[in-house]
C-alpha cells in the first residue's frame, strides 16, 4: 500500500465539466494557500479569483497552447506581492508551498486543479487584464473545476530514480 497516493494531483489533462466550483470550495483552496509556511512570515501571495466568463475566456485565450483549461469554471492568479517580501528566494519558495497547498486542497475536494506554466509566457499581459498593479508579479494561474474523469495514476519518477546519494 502506497501511504503517499492520495498526495497526487487530480488529473486535469482531460479538461473540466461545465459545473460550477462553489465559493466555498474556491476560497478553501484559498485559505490551504495561506497556511503555506514562509521565510520571515512575509506571508507574500496575493490571489484574483476569476469566474466571469468573460474575464475566464479572455484568460484562456493568454493560455491557448493548453486548451483544456479554457474550460474550467474558475481561474485563482497568485501573484507574489513585491512590497511585503523580505528575501526573495524564500518569497518565491513560500508562494510554490502555497501552491502546492492549493492543489492538494483541491485534489481533497475532488476537484481538478491545473497549475498552468503557459500564463508565464504571458505575465505581463495577464498582470493587465486583472488589473494588478506593477508591485505585483505572476507566479501562477490555477484552472480550478469538476474534473471530466476520475483521477488517473501518473507515472511518477521512482523514488530511486531521484534519489541521487545517501551519505
Amino acid at each position: 500500500m502506497d501511504p503517499l497516493r492520495d498526495l497526487q494531483i487530480r488529473n486535469h489533462a482531460d479538461g473540466f465539466t461545465p459545473e460550477p466550483v462553489s465559493r466555498e470550495a474556491l476560497l478553501t483552496i484559498l485559505r490551504a494557500g495561506t497556511v503555506a509556511c514562509t521565510g520571515l512570515n512575509s506571508r507574500p501571495w496575493r490571489f484574483v479569483l476569476v469566474q466571469q466568463p468573460a474575464m475566464r475566456a479572455a484568460l484562456a485565450r493568454l493560455a491557448r497552447s493548453v486548451p483544456a483549461v479554457a474550460e474550467a469554471p474558475a481561474f485563482v492568479g497568485v501573484f507574489a506581492d513585491f512590497r511585503v517580501m523580505e528575501h526573495f528566494t524564500l518569497d518565491y519558495q513560500a508562494v510554490g508551498a502555497c501552491l502546492q497547498n492549493m492543489l492538494l486542497a483541491a485534489s481533497a475536494l475532488e476537484l481538478g486543479a491545473a497549475w498552468v506554466g503557459a500564463f508565464l509566457n504571458r505575465a505581463e499581459e495577464v498582470r493587465l487584464l486583472l488589473e494588478m498593479p506593477d508591485c505585483l508579479e505572476l507566479m501562477a494561474v490555477v484552472a480550478v473545476g469538476h474534473p471530466c474523469r476520475k483521477r488517473r495514476r501518473r507515472n511518477l519518477r521512482p523514488l530511486e530514480e531521484v534519489l541521487l546519494r545517501e551519505t
